[in-house]
């Protein structure tokens, strides 16, 4: 049966019938029999068919929730079995927002010293797309914003608070600068990320709050893009602060406080909110609670509130 339940969250994934079935490892005509056997079990219609996928039925997301919880725990009971046979050995997948895969490296490379049989994949995704993944069972972790849009039934582990820096030419207007106002820093050429990206959306919201309708001259979903125009020196863009200094800043290159407001949002890790908790969940809790303690102390105290099992 937990095939079958997997055929039908890759199938609400997928929004297709032949990508659910290349994502699943099958054929079509086998992942289609798979619902229909689902459905024939339940006696209720779980997808509305036509000459391609259309959706799922009411009762068809109401499976959906089931089929998530049912194969989720059935992944991590597998994986808890593993663990208590060979110790932490797999794979973790991470999905990260563009402004948060800089840090990363300082979550996984303490992790892997610690259980060098663990692999790791990180991948970069929107806000809304981290979160989806992490629903579907397609990441087992996401770093991300815990403060400013919903996040849904998981449990998270604060890391930091993300503070704004205007990166521009140390012969700009505002490059000698003690700081900024972001009324300032909307009266001048901006390379920004695109607006799917959670940090635009607050950074938009930001400009508009103090008058200026955002008008960047370039956009990208790459951090990476953004910064390696800076370095050009004739562009500026918005950055975290904590993203800058791993960058790593030049003498061409300023990183100035925006106040006026000061705002702040708070990254962190955000897991399936599942318990029992397996133990691969469990060890990089802990770790990114230990990273907490590094980055931001004040944050360190809420993370507690996630008490990781111990490793077998």
């Amino acid at each position: 049966m937990i095939d079958r339940l997997e055929f039908l969250i890759a199938l609400a994934s997928e929004q297709h019938f032949g990508r659910a079935a290349e994502a699943c490892g099958v054929t079509q005509p086998t992942l289609s029999a798979g619902i229909k056997q689902l459905e024939g079990m339940f006696g209720v219609m779980l997808v509305q068919r036509g000459s391609r996928f259309i959706g799922l039925t009411e009762e068809g997301e109401r499976a959906l929730e089931w089929a998530r919880r049912i194969v989720g725990d059935a992944r991590a009971m597998r994986q808890d079995m593993d663990a208590m046979k060979h110790g932490l050995v797999g794979h973790i997948r991470i999905a990260a927002i563009p402004t948060a895969l800089a840090m990363i490296a300082m979550l996984t490379t303490p992790f892997r010293a610690q259980h060098p049989d663990v692999r790791f994949t990180v991948l970069s995704r929107t806000s809304v797309e981290a979160l989806a993944q992490l629903e579907n069972l397609e990441v087992e972790a996401a770093v991300s914003y815990i403060d400013n849009e919903p996040l849904g039934r998981v449990s998270v582990v604060p890391l930091y608070r993300e503070r704004y820096r205007l990166l521009t030419s140390a012969d700009s207007e505002f490059g000698q600068r003690d700081h900024v106002t972001w009324a300032e820093v909307g009266r001048i050429p901006l390379c920004l990320l695109t607006p799917d990206m959670q940090n635009r959306r607050i950074i938009d919201k930001l400009l508009r709050a103090s008058g200026t309708e955002p008008a960047p001259t370039l956009q990208s979903n790459s951090m990476i893009v953004l910064y390696a125009h800076v370095r050009t020196g004739r562009w500026s863009t918005v950055m975290p602060a904590k993203l800058a200094e791993t960058l790593g800043l030049t003498d061409a290159v300023r990183s100035v406080p925006i106040v006026d407001p000061e705002e702040t949002h708070t990254m962190g890790l955000i897991v399936p909110d599942r318990e029992p908790m397996t133990a691969m969940t469990s060890a990089l809790v802990k770790e990114a609670k230990r990273l907490a303690k590094v980055l931001e102390p004040s944050l360190a105290a809420g993370a507690e509130s996630l008490r990781p099992r111990p490793i077998v």
